[in-house]
């Protein structure tokens, strides 16, 4: 029989953590897999012993990537893999790897690297962002989840006072898409092809996100939809992912960003697809 761990935050309070990792223990122990959920922190990373009890494969729901890193070069196969992980962790690294793809999305600025204590302002940066996306914008930090550290930014007030604030961090500046404000798509895809989706809408705030609110139903995708969702979890190297997906003009279908750790509850609640399932047996076939 084969094993694997299922690895998630040990330090997040939050119950749907560790519910994400029942839902794929649960999966693998349906598939025939003896599981283990596994905080990250209850694997030992010294580099100077063997590791003990390895498991045939890692289920990998955490952004730990240290600790991804480690059991990779333990040779123990990781899903997904941690260089994927912290490609998706950092947004701004993810938007560079999605252009590379020429994957549709709205345009998009990096923020350069300016330190804490130092600025740029007056240096005749900032002007030329605002006039080249104009405002409303948005402006996201390359580390956040569940929409969380995106601010829609409608005033220069505004933008001044939040680009001195985020000096140290990294971050994007990007197109405000005023036609999917509001709503959006999640798409799960595993191995390439699609799972599950659900459409999500919010009349209270700029963001889709459940956690913030919104709301979710059952979406049947277009082909462009569908095409462009698996197009960019193949161009981060993603082989299990969350892709959000914005509604451009005449419903033109954008990526808003790609997930490596999506979170399978809600899809599963809205569409009763259990992504877990398509996981396992991804994997399984993986490894032969």
């Amino acid at each position: 029989m084969k094993k694997c761990w299922v690895i998630y935050n040990g330090s997040l309070t939050s119950d749907k953590f560790r519910d994400q990792a029942e839902l794929v223990k649960d999966a693998a122990e349906r598939a025939g897999v003896s599981a283990t959920l596994m905080k990250n922190y209850e694997v030992l990373m010294s580099l100077n012993e063997q590791l003990e009890n390895r498991p045939d494969f890692v289920v990998f729901l955490d952004k730990d990537i240290l600790l991804a890193t480690f059991l990779k070069n333990a040779r123990i196969p990781v899903f997904n893999d941690p260089e994927v992980i912290e490609t998706c962790d950092n947004k701004a690294k993810q938007y560079i790897q999605l252009a590379k793809n020429h994957i549709a999305m709205p345009e998009t600025i990096i923020a350069p690297k300016v330190y804490p204590k130092f600025t740029i302002e007056g240096s005749g940066y900032y002007e030329k962002v605002l006039e080249k996306l104009g405002l409303p914008m948005i402006i996201k930090e390359g580390h956040g989840s569940f929409g969380m550290k995106v601010y829609l930014i409608e005033t220069k007030e505004d933008f001044f006072a939040k680009v001195d604030e985020l000096r140290g961090v990294d971050y994007v500046f990007q197109q405000f898409i005023a036609t999917s404000r509001g709503r959006d798509i999640r798409v799960n895809i595993v191995g390439g092809e699609v799972v599950a989706a659900m459409y999500r809408s919010s009349e209270t705030d700029f963001r889709a996100n459940i956690t913030n609110g919104g709301v979710a139903s059952v979406i049947e995708l277009t082909e462009e939809q569908e095409e462009l969702a698996i197009r960019a979890a193949e161009a981060v190297g993603a082989e299990f992912a969350g892709v959000d997906l914005l509604f451009g003009d005449n419903e033109v279908p954008l990526v808003c960003e790609v997930n490596a750790a999506a979170h399978i509850r809600n899809i599963y609640n809205v569409t009763g697809i259990n992504v877990a399932d398509k996981m396992i047996e991804y994997i399984l076939g993986e490894l032969g």
